[in-house]
């Protein structure tokens, strides 16, 4: 099921957020990149013609800037179960940091091509998971892109939106599904790239070695 549900929009937006702040980081590089200040420019500075300052007094301590750390919005890993990451994104002081599990893929060449991260909703919620699945610019967005365990029947997701890291697709995982990927050992993802002659799609892997420690060690880091 697409994950739209309003009582679990606080969770979905643990699998984006490190996306959103990397792009935020990324226009405020360029941002500083674009504007040059005076010094970089050579531009001099003129006194007023009366000889006054815009100085402020001697006596007037200026306001210190409010710290920042540098590592908000930075991912990290802290632990590792089979082929799964626990990865949790910084978040400012009083904030919890929010947690996924992680795994991503690769082609037959070794290609890096697509990313999962899943997680635990709350209980009694229709979805027992949310997940995100991230494919690459250039994959065709009306397929969606498809999921299957083991030798289970395919299902195939939307896209919600693209970035500039990707195309992101949201979904919520029933509690039967997330059993399914507890019991089984590999999962397949299939894209269709748009160039792909007659809409052939590319099969990728996704190890479910660990799933289940992963899982668990989610939903705990979260529930702290």
């Amino acid at each position: 099921m697409a994950l739209t549900s309003q009582s679990v929009l606080k969770y979905v937006r643990i699998a984006g957020l490190a996306a959103l702040l990397a792009g935020t980081a990324f226009s405020a590089s360029f941002a500083q990149e674009a504007t040059p200040d005076a010094a970089a420019t050579g531009t001099a500075i003129e006194a007023p013609a009366d000889g006054t300052s815009d100085a402020a007094p001697a006596d007037a301590a200026p306001q210190a800037a409010p710290a920042t750390d540098p590592d908000l919005g930075k991912t990290y890993t802290v632990e590792t179960h089979g082929d799964w990451e626990i990865r949790c994104v910084k978040l400012g002081e009083g904030q919890k940091d929010p947690c996924t599990m992680y795994q991503l893929l690769l082609d037959t060449q070794g290609n890096q091509v697509a990313e999962i991260t899943l997680f635990k909703l709350p209980d009694g919620q229709e979805a027992a998971a949310g997940g995100t699945m991230i494919a690459p610019l250039g994959t065709a967005l009306q397929p969606g892109i498809g999921l299957s365990i083991d030798s289970g029947q395919a299902k195939r997701y939307p896209f919600a939106f693209c970035n500039q890291i990707g195309c992101f697709s949201r979904i919520g995982f029933t509690t039967a599904e997330v059993a399914a990927f507890k019991a089984g050992s590999k999962a397949k993802v299939t894209v269709v790239p748009v160039n792909a002659p007659d809409g052939k799609m590319v099969e990728l892997s996704a190890s479910l070695t660990g799933f289940t420690a992963a899982y668990d060690a989610v939903a705990k880091l979260n529930a702290q």
